[in-house]
């Protein structure tokens, strides 16, 4: 069987290196892909949002399974023309992507269907929000309504800066469209855990836990990215919480969509925050996480194509997943400048030093080939990988590859698993 997978990431290359160790596939294809995915699969020309061009490319090479990596293609509708031109694809419908693609759907939904989540308004009118906001007279976190890159949540630590993001967003609007609307949303305290679980609209299949640090420096300071390293899993996480995350969380979501006319197939991926040991839902994502793909990749052992496969055709019956690896743990190599704007064309060295040390492997995310070069084109740039038989031993290989590499004004932090280390 042929494979597409969709995207140019970490995740992408996680996904389609993982793939390629099927004893199933034939040959992986990526759109568009990176230096890396290049390494181990075919890559084609074609932007991940050019959903007519994907269509003809699946057809065109025969593809039995399509893999859709970014959340965008998916809110555009990519799964439902896939399969309307009878191409088997994991990934959700449009209608089941407003998960994602819209908070304030997502929020409301939640509230439909008696999921834990934060209290929260949702706004189109400024002046609306910045009067509750004063009103409440706490800091709040503001979240654009649709899909930002990862990067439109503000977690306030005052209420000017609450009223700043309001500002931002709906009126400055920093994220175009997407800020047409917001989520005003109060402030939960707590550790962040990602919990991945594929779906066939009915049944689900769990996959480790994980944790993504989502602010750029040491410390959990700096300004929001797409996520600056994962590891997995995470120590607060036991068999008694995931039962509770699937039994709150999980299972309520899957018949609610299911009620409303939107069944779910793919992986759902809930960001959560504990409070007080209680899973409270921080955001619905309808595709895997990056960097918490790669992580999830480098444990997982055996073959991953009945997983998605299953998922795409409706049936998972008797699909199962094992766990190879004790733990891992990604560090992002990210370019001068992220999360704001980034110079292209500086070279990557150390690439191969780095790849060649025990239990690592090096996915990239915005790379491309020049020739015999590897330059970085992207704000985040690698996501240096490694397995370990614990989490500290995970974070020393990987952050040994990390140090084997050189990139002009690169930025990474250097304390990713520090709740397990």
């Amino acid at each position: 069987m042929k494979v597409l997978v969709v995207g140019g990431g970490a995740r992408e290359h996680a996904l389609a290196g993982k793939l390629a160790r099927s004893p199933r596939v034939t040959e992986v294809l990526v759109a568009p892909g990176n230096a890396g995915t290049a390494e181990v699969a075919t890559n084609l020309p074609i932007a991940a949002g050019d959903l007519d061009a994907l269509v003809r490319a699946a057809r065109e090479h025969a593809v039995g399974l399509v893999v859709v990596g970014p959340e965008a293609p998916l809110v555009a509708g990519l799964v439902d023309a896939l399969e309307a031109a009878g191409v088997p694809t994991f990934g959700p419908s449009a209608s089941a992507a407003r998960l994602e693609g819209s908070k304030g759907f997502a929020k409301d939904f939640m509230a439909r269907h008696g999921i834990p989540t934060a209290a929260y308004r949702v706004f189109d009118d400024a002046a609306q929000a910045a009067a509750w906001v004063r009103e409440l007279d706490r800091p709040m976190v503001v979240k654009a309504d649709g899909l930002a890159a990862g990067k439109g949540v503000v977690v306030a630590a005052t209420v000017d800066e609450t009223l700043a993001a309001l500002d931002s967003i709906l009126l400055a609007r920093e994220h175009g469209d997407a800020g047409a609307r917001v989520v005003v949303e109060e402030r939960l305290e707590g550790p962040e855990i990602s919990f991945h679980v594929v779906c066939d609209g009915v049944r689900t299949v769990p996959l480790a836990a994980a944790q993504d640090h989502k602010r750029l420096r040491d410390g959990d300071r700096g300004p929001n990215t797409g996520g600056m390293g994962a590891y997995s899993p995470p120590p607060m996480v036991d068999a008694a919480l995931e039962r509770a995350i699937l039994e709150r969380v999980v299972e309520p979501t899957l018949r609610g969509m299911a009620a409303e006319g939107a069944p779910f197939r793919g992986v759902l991926f809930v960001g959560l925050m504990l409070v007080g040991g209680e899973p409270r839902v921080l955001e619905y994502n309808v595709r895997f996480g990056d960097p918490e793909t790669s992580v999830l990749m480098a444990r997982l052992d055996g073959d991953i194509l009945p997983l998605l496969l299953g998922a795409a055709r409706g049936d998972l019956g008797g699909v199962e997943v094992r766990w190879g690896a004790p733990a891992a743990l990604s560090v992002v190599v990210a370019s001068e400048g992220y999360p704001g704007a980034c110079p292209e064309g500086r070279a990557i060295e150390g690439l191969a030093r780095a790849a060649a040390l025990d239990g690592v492997t090096v996915y990239h995310a915005g790379t491309r080939r020049e020739g015999e070069r590897v330059i970085a084109s992207g704000g985040r740039v690698l996501c240096v990988t490694a397995r370990g038989e614990s989490v500290p031993d995970a974070a020393a290989r990987a952050y040994a590859a990390v140090d084997a590499i050189t990139l002009e004004g690169a930025q990474h932090r250097r304390d990713i698993g520090w709740q397990a280390r």
